[in-house]
């Protein structure tokens, strides 16, 4: 079954609610990348950043799942 967050009486998918997370998330570590030496000399960066998003957000998902009861956020 898909889950629901149902916030000020509008439900949403739970999936909208652990992007939403992973792009604070990544704003937080790009700043620190950005300072790195790494971020230099990569041939793409913005790919680079959008490979971070969508691991943190499988990372969320996952420990959501895994971690967090059924029936807390539906």
């Amino acid at each position: 079954m898909i889950e629901e967050i149902h916030l000020f009486g509008i439900y949403l998918p739970a999936a909208l609610f652990w992007a939403m997370l992973a792009v604070i998330i990544t704003f937080l570590l790009r700043d620190l990348l950005v300072r790195l030496p790494l971020h230099r000399v990569l041939w793409h960066p913005a790919l680079f950043e959008l490979a971070i998003f969508v691991m943190i957000w499988r990372a969320l998902v996952w420990l959501g799942d895994r971690f967090l009861p059924h029936g807390l956020i539906s």
